[in-house]
Order: C-alpha cells, then sequence, then structure tokens
C-alpha cells in the first residue's frame, strides 16, 4: 500500500478483463498494476508488494496454480483466482495451491468487488486476531489466552479440537479452507481424506455457537469447496 491506497495486481493474458478490472477497481480507490504473463506477476508480486493478487489460472506458458506456487514462497499476500472453469476441481486446487477465494467469468462487477472486499476485510481481521489476546465476531468472542469461547456473554463449552478448529477458521477468516488442510491442520498428519471427522466436529461446533445451526452465520459450506469462517457486517 505504498501510495496510500490498497494495491492490486491483476493477472490475465486477456486486454478485456485486465481493462474491466482495472476499471473496476480504480473506480472504487483501489491503485492496479497489471502482468499478461506469469513471469512478470512474480517479479510484479517480489518487487511491488501488492495487498491483493487477481491471477487467471488459464494462461500460455507458465498456468495460474504455478504463478500461485511460486508465489507463495516468498509471500502471504491474499490470492484471488479467475477461471473461467466452472469444475469445483479446479477451485479445489486452486484453494489447495494457496489462493484464497475464486471468482468464476463471467463475473459481475458487484461480485468482483464483493470477493475482493471480503478477502481484503479477512486479512485486517486476521492481523487482528495476531495483535489481540481477545476477538470479538458478532455475538462470539474468542479468549485466547484463557481458551474459553462466549457466546452473547455466555461461556460455551468446546472439546480440544473443537476449540482448535474454531481458532483456525477464525485465523483465516473470509477465506475458505480445503478439508484436508483443516484435518492436517486440526488433527495432525495424516488425518487427510477422513472428512467424516471433520463434518463431524463442524456439526458439533455449530450447535454450540450458531444462532440456527441449521442455517449458519459464521461456518458456512462452500460445497464442492470446503468451509468458511464468515465475519459479520
Amino acid at each position: 500500500m505504498k501510495s496510500g491506497k490498497p494495491c492490486i495486481l491483476i493477472v490475465d493474458d486477456e486486454p478485456r478483463y485486465l481493462w474491466t478490472i482495472r476499471m473496476n477497481m480504480e473506480a472504487r480507490g483501489y491503485a492496479v498494476i497489471e502482468a499478461q504473463d506469469g513471469q512478470t506477476a512474480i517479479e510484479l508480486a517480489l518487487n511491488e508488494e501488492p495487498d491483493l493478487i487477481m491471477l487467471d489460472i488459464r494462461m500460455p506458458g507458465m498456468d495460474g496454480f504455478e504463478v500461485c506456487r511460486r508465489v507463495r514462497e516468498f509471500s502471504t499476500v491474499p490470492i484471488i483466482m479467475l477461471t473461467a472453469l466452472a469444475e469445483d476441481v479446479n477451485k479445489v486446487k486452486g484453494l489447495g495451491v494457496g489462493a484464497d477465494d475464486y471468482v468464476t467469468k463471467p463475473f459481475s462487477s458487484k461480485e468482483l468487488v464483493a470477493r475482493v472486499q471480503a478477502v481484503l476485510r479477512r486479512v485486517e481481521f486476521s492481523d487482528r486476531v495476531k495483535s489481540q489476546s481477545t476477538v470479538q465476531a458478532g455475538d462470539l468472542r474468542v479468549d485466547f489466552v484463557r481458551r474459553l469461547v462466549f457466546v452473547s456473554g455466555q461461556e460455551i463449552h468446546l472439546t480440544s479440537t473443537e476449540y482448535h478448529l474454531l481458532c483456525e477458521l477464525i485465523r483465516h477468516a473470509d477465506r475458505v479452507l480445503v478439508p484436508d488442510s483443516l484435518l492436517e491442520n486440526v488433527w495432525g498428519i495424516g488425518y487427510e481424506g477422513q472428512n467424516h471427522l471433520l463434518r463431524q466436529a463442524i456439526h458439533r461446533l455449530r450447535q454450540k455457537i450458531e444462532p440456527n445451526p441449521k442455517e449458519p452465520r459464521f461456518i458456512q459450506t462452500r460445497p464442492g469447496s470446503g468451509y468458511e469462517f464468515v465475519i459479520p457486517e
């Protein structure tokens, strides 16, 4: 954010998408830099340190998946994948290599801006989580020092696994986390593919913290992708 404005790096080999995204982002006060190939994108990500990258998957030469992998070697900058591929496997693959979110082409300007705002809000929220001993999200409050959870002022008793799962979701708020990532970070190495354990824990957690577990407010399922902790407006 060298200019005082959040800076977005747009990576796409199609000029019409570069132009459309640039116009939408600049109209909302963001600074924009562009790349039309993977190598240039990596160099800009390293030298310009953007606040967010919007990265097309299908590009000649180095595709978006490989660019994402390379960027993750030196940066935690949030990445939104842009894809014309609607298949769930591509969304999961993008999240698996380190992307924070995805938008499927063709997209509306409203959807695009909403995704950008959500990801940047997640980064701001995560920074607060790292610097604070207590985090408040709506009626939910988590005391990381005492390892206590409160809903509307009432203490909620969680198992160790439920607590660690909640913390993992909160620390990556507004980001879709794939099941294997959650299983490895909460349960440990060797639990990949044990999705039934995750589903059961998510169900129990929702019963304890959600006002209406059948219509979750905090922990939302993203079909074909994973789970997301949504920060209340």
